[in-house]
């Protein structure tokens, strides 16, 4: 049996979605754009919503927003995608790591309040694997002072912190929409926002700083003639792309259920196990599962988790590593960040491995990666 990382939930309302886009013969932005980032805004509960093409561009613009500038600061995790660090380091700005959680792999609140300077202008949280960060602490500690909050949510939808949805208690947040996210675009983002001037600037920003409602200029609706307020960049989404994430939103909760029931089978089959460590969330938070990361024991197993996944690959099983910390890419060592000064990162990526999880994953593609990781381990 073959059993991907990862295989795209796309159903018939999905084509039937992109066709009728395609069909209508407006592609590029236009009113698909319009009509799900007012679904998307009304369904996390915030005022504005505006669709980008990458959850990198989504964090870029957000940073634009709050006035970041070359030489400031912004608080990120030691284990998060590239992206996240990348998006400061476009400002000349400098990304400040915070040692992660061995249980959670979220940023140790505990540990910010020792990383801020007078340089300091943003906290980003990381919602890793889909389960939000200790928000209210996060928070607490951006009014003390004076900082801005952008949460990082490319992982986190739908996710609840102490019954509130990502998406409503930071500044700004960020979507993403990749391929293998829990609503996917083909590639795109979204960022969310209750400042309505923020969200405007964005949108502006988005499309080359060209005036407001540039996109209608080859409608019927729009002119050939327009201004350019600031420098902006090219990153607006399409109509095709809006048309799948309509569909997709649609039927998010029951993709996230599914989710959540195979995370609930892998978390049965392995809590029991001496030679695994099963991934931790808290009770007053709930995943999205994006992710399902499953910690190997080096101390009960002869295998290490290279061995382990390059078995797994040969049983047809697909896996992968989240994430690799950001102090160990070359471009961060010559910052000089090294590897002590996070020893839980260290700790939590020599044994981590994500197992697949998605919806549309079969019983019997659950029940082969269950028995293979327990066979591996075992023998």
């Amino acid at each position: 049996m073959q059993v991907p990382f990862h295989r795209p939930f796309i159903s018939k309302d999905d084509i039937d979605g992109v066709v009728e886009s395609l069909r209508e013969g407006w592609i590029t932005m236009g009113e698909k754009t319009i009509q799900f980032e007012k679904k998307f805004a009304d369904y996390i509960g915030s005022s504005h919503a505006v669709a980008v093409n990458s959850a990198t561009a989504a964090l870029h613009l957000a940073l634009k927003a709050v006035g970041l500038k070359e030489g400031d600061e912004v608080i990120i995790p030691a284990m998060t995608f590239v992206a996240s660090a990348e998006v400061v380091r476009y400002f000349g700005a400098r990304p400040v790591f915070v040692d992660i959680d061995k249980g959670t792999h979220l940023m140790q609140v505990e540990k910010i309040e020792e990383k801020i300077t007078e340089k300091t202008r943003v906290i980003m949280p990381v919602h890793y694997a889909g389960q939000p960060c200790d928000m209210d602490g996060i928070v607490q500690i951006a009014e003390k002072y004076d900082l801005f909050v952008i949460e990082d949510a490319a992982h986190s939808l739908p996710a609840w912190y102490k019954e509130k949805k990502i998406g409503t208690m930071g500044d700004i947040t960020c979507f993403s929409f990749y391929a293998t996210k829990t609503l996917t675009t083909g590639e795109g983002g979204m960022v969310v926002t209750n400042n309505g001037e923020w969200a405007d600037r964005i949108r502006v920003l988005r499309l080359h700083g060209i005036s407001k409602d540039a996109w209608k200029r080859y409608s019927s609706a729009g002119s050939w003639k327009y201004d350019v307020l600031e420098t902006g960049y090219k990153y607006n989404t399409t109509d095709i792309c809006a048309a799948l994430g309509l569909t997709q939103l649609k039927k998010l909760e029951s993709m996230w259920h599914a989710r959540e029931e195979i995370a609930n089978r892998y978390n049965g089959s392995f809590r029991e196990n001496p030679g695994l460590i099963v991934y931790e969330v808290k009770s007053d938070r709930r995943s999205s599962w994006h992710l399902y990361p499953l910690k190997l024991d080096p101390s009960v197993l002869r295998i290490g988790r290279d061995d382990f996944i390059e078995t797994m690959k040969k049983r047809g099983i697909g896996t992968s590593v989240h994430f690799i910390p950001l102090y160990l890419f070359t471009c961060y060592r010559d910052m000089g960040y090294i590897s002590k000064d996070y020893p839980n990162t260290d700790w939590v990526f020599d044994r981590i491995v994500s197992l697949p999880i998605f919806p549309g994953m079969k019983k019997e593609e659950v029940d082969y990666v269950i028995d293979n990781t327990l066979d591996i381990i075992t023998s």
